[in-house]
C-alpha cells in the first residue's frame, strides 16, 4: 500500500465532517470573548482551519476579516462554497499554506487563531514562529491536547507514538518561555470530543473497507476512537489565550509555569 492510498482514505474519511478536531461553536465563543475586544474588522488568521467552522464563526460574529489558511484544497474549497453561500465571501480569504512556512509579512493580524490545528507543527514551534504575525496588541489563542491527570500506561503508549503531550503546567511555561503573557486558560469540555467523534464513527461505519488504504485509516481511527472512550478521562483539549508579554515587562516562567485551566 503506497503512503498517498493512506494519505487518500484518511481525508475520504474526513471529507465533508463539521469539525476535524474536538470543538464546538461554545467553546470558540468562549476562547473569543476571552480574547478580549477586537479593532473594528479586525485582521484573524485561522491556521489549520479545515472546513472552516471557527472562520465562519468569527467572520460573522466578530465581523472579522479572515485569512484562512490549510493544506488541503478540498477543506479550503469546502469553506469557500460555505463563506458563499452563508453571504460571508468578503470576510473570508482562503489561503494554502504550511502552517510551519506561512507567506505573511511580521505584524500583519490582530489576532491568530488555531484550534486543534497546532499538534501539526508542535507547541512549541507554533509559539516561536506565529508570534511575529502578530500586530501591537495582537492576540494568539490556540488550543492544545494535554494530560488532564496521571496518565495509564496504555494512554501514554498510545500518545508517545502519536504526539507527546504534556500538562497544562509544562505548556504554561513553554508559553512563557517563548515570550508570552498568559490572558486565559479554558479547559473544553468531554462534549467538544463528541462532536467530533460522532460524525467520524458514523463515517468510519459506512466506510468500504476494500477501498485503497481504507483499512488502514479504519483501524487507525478506531483504534483512537476506542482510546478516548476508555481513557478519555485522563487527556483533554486546553485552550490558551496568550499576548506577547511588554518587553519591558517581562514575564517570569515561574510566575506563568501553574496557570489554572478555568471550565471543566
Amino acid at each position: 500500500m503506497s503512503d498517498n492510498a493512506l494519505h487518500d482514505a484518511f481525508f475520504a474519511l474526513h471529507h465533508g465532517l463539521p469539525r476535524q478536531g474536538p470543538g464546538s461553536d461554545a467553546t470558540s465563543r468562549r476562547l473569543l470573548v476571552a480574547a478580549g475586544p477586537l479593532p473594528a474588522r479586525a485582521r484573524v488568521l485561522d491556521l489549520g482551519c479545515g472546513p472552516g467552522r471557527s472562520a465562519l464563526l468569527l467572520a460573522a460574529e466578530a465581523g472579522a476579516q479572515v485569512t484562512a489558511v490549510d493544506l488541503h484544497q478540498p477543506f479550503l474549497d469546502e469553506l469557500r462554497q460555505s463563506a458563499d453561500a452563508r453571504g460571508l465571501g468578503d470576510a473570508i480569504r482562503t489561503v494554502r499554506a504550511d502552517m510551519a512556512d506561512l507567506p505573511f509579512p511580521d505584524g500583519s493580524f490582530d489576532l491568530v487563531w488555531a484550534e486543534s490545528s497546532a499538534y501539526a507543527i508542535g507547541f512549541d514551534t507554533a509559539l516561536d514562529s506565529w508570534r511575529r504575525l502578530l500586530a501591537p496588541g495582537g492576540r494568539l489563542v490556540l488550543t492544545e491536547c494535554e494530560w488532564t491527570a496521571e496518565p495509564s500506561a496504555a494512554a501514554r503508549a498510545f500518545w508517545d507514538r502519536h504526539y507527546r503531550l504534556r500538562t497544562t503546567a509544562e505548556n504554561g511555561a513553554a508559553a512563557s518561555r517563548a515570550g508570552y503573557t498568559i490572558l486565559a486558560v479554558r479547559r473544553q469540555p468531554g462534549s467538544d470530543w463528541d462532536e467530533y467523534y460522532g460524525p467520524l464513527a458514523a463515517r468510519a461505519a459506512a466506510a468500504d473497507p476494500e477501498a485503497p488504504g481504507m483499512a488502514e485509516a479504519l483501524a487507525a481511527t478506531r483504534e483512537e476512537i476506542a482510546m478516548r472512550r476508555e481513557h478519555g478521562a485522563e487527556y483533554g483539549y486546553t485552550g490558551y489565550v496568550l499576548r506577547p508579554a511588554d518587553p519591558r515587562r517581562p514575564t517570569r516562567p515561574e510566575t506563568a509555569a501553574t496557570p489554572r485551566p478555568s471550565g471543566s
